[in-house]
């Protein structure tokens, strides 16, 4: 490998700083002004979570300065904080979007930590949405490097990769130059950590609070000249060598030419993307073939290993593990057909004709199975059997279909919350991100 592949992380700093916002592609921040409103919309409904609450409580005890706004709940916390709490809050309901690339959820990562800071230094919105799409990109470079074998072995993407893409946003927002960035990302990277074994409680939303929050205290200690290693990727005992990966040269030349987030999978379903192809693939068929329930005599789901390892609960006694339980996901489904954030409650999962349509569901990992495909199989009592095969990965919508229906969503999450005008309102303002000159002015809409 020539020199420059092999110091990874001082050429991921370098696409930071020198990259010329001009030479990024309109269409690119349209996908990034969607990106914004999914999110916002996602956080706000969920600050009511009780890990949002007890957050704010933990904060409240160690006190600071009013910085940053919590969302929806009126209060200030310092800066990290309010990264920490926006950020869980955002990941709470597990609606948010996804990217197999990014090993995880990447924009609960990263608009957390650059809305706290650009309300707290009152930067512009274009400036807001330069460092998401980078920080993105730098992030999703990462794990392209980590790879499945990161993900397999235990490590949540969301946070061990969340913690390296917030820093580099929060680097490029606070104007860093690459010896600092180059410290931010090797201060993020030896806090980097995270553990699928949480998944299905509080600590998993908690992941991405934390991956926020560390990326952005990370890149406010290199501004003060804190130093860390400068190949925190790829040293010998770097995240690399020690959290599975290695440098990829082809991964690498793709900094500055394409931008990633086209590939961001937006959620339609409040739970654990490794459900939402076996919910889709089971409906397309009940629906296609006008099924009653009482009509279905088993359902059989191949997925692939990643996914189980994921969704791994094959029971669920409360709305959060309803979240990672494919079995209650697609017989709540079929039963009710609304799998939005009021499925997931405590109550719902309890549903006795949900509970007698989960046993007869069956799930197997195939090799033949990748990522988050799905194969299902419906048998009647009668014998006949109808399959269908989905992959939500790959039916990412085009820009402005993606757009209508994210519009939708947000709306429908947020009017509870703000009301029919404020929700509108907030919709107007994101059109126009760009716009704004200072963001503390858009989190004052809120």
């Amino acid at each position: 490998m020539t020199n420059e592949v092999t110091k990874m992380t001082s050429r991921i700093a370098a696409f930071v700083v020198d990259t010329n916002a001009r030479e990024i592609p309109n269409t690119i921040y349209e996908h990034a002004k969607v990106a914004l409103m999914d999110w916002l919309g996602v956080a706000i409904a969920g600050k009511e979570e009780p890990l949002v609450n007890k957050l704010i409580q933990y904060t409240d005890c160690l006190g600071g300065k009013e910085q940053a706004t919590i969302l929806g709940h009126g209060v200030k916390k310092t800066v990290c904080q309010a990264a920490l709490i926006n950020g869980a809050a955002s990941h709470a309901l597990d609606y948010d979007d996804s990217m197999i690339a990014f090993l995880g959820h990447p924009s609960v990562t990263l608009f957390p930590s650059i809305l706290s800071l650009s309300e707290w230094q009152g930067k512009n919105g274009a400036d807001f949405l330069t460092a998401y799409i980078i920080g993105l990109k730098a992030g999703t470079t990462v794990a392209k490097c980590a790879g499945m074998g990161h993900y397999g072995v235990g490590w949540h993407g969301t946070s061990t990769m969340g913690h390296l893409a917030s820093a580099a946003a929060c680097s490029r927002l606070l104007g860093l130059d690459v010896q600092q960035t180059t410290y931010a990302l090797g201060i993020a990277g030896t806090q980097a950590s995270g553990l699928r074994q949480v998944f299905g409680t509080m600590c998993k939303p908690f992941h991405a609070g934390r991956a926020s929050e560390v990326g952005l205290m990370a890149s406010l200690l290199a501004q003060n000249g804190f130093t860390s290693a400068e190949d925190i990727l790829e040293g010998q005992v770097g995240l690399f060598k020690t959290m599975k990966g290695e440098v990829d040269k082809d991964v690498l030349d793709t900094l500055g030419k394409t931008w990633e987030i086209e590939g961001l999978a937006q959620k339609y379903h409040a739970s654990c993307h490794a459900t939402h192809s076996p919910m889709e693939a089971a409906m397309s068929i009940v629906k296609h073939h006008g099924l009653s329930i009482d009509e279905i005599k088993s359902i059989k789901i191949k997925a692939s290993e990643m996914a189980l390892s994921a969704a791994f609960r094959t029971e669920a006694s409360t709305g959060l593990e309803g979240k990672f339980c494919i079995p209650y996901c697609v017989a709540n489904a079929l039963v009710r057909g609304d799998t939005g954030t009021q499925a997931f409650q405590d109550n719902r999962v309890a549903d006795p004709e949900v509970r007698e349509l989960m046993k007869k569901i069956s799930i197997r990992s195939y090799p033949e199975v990748q990522a988050m495909e799905a194969e299902v199989d419906v048998e009647k009592e009668s014998g006949v059997i109808y399959s269908a095969f989905y992959d939500v990965i790959h039916e990412i919508p085009e820009l402005e279909v993606k757009r209508s229906k994210i519009e939708k969503k947000f709306l429908d999450l947020c009017i509870p919350v703000l009301g029919d005008q404020k929700a509108r309102q907030l919709v107007e303002s994101l059109s126009g991100m760009e716009k704004i000159n200072d963001m503390k002015s858009f989190v004052e809409l809120m």
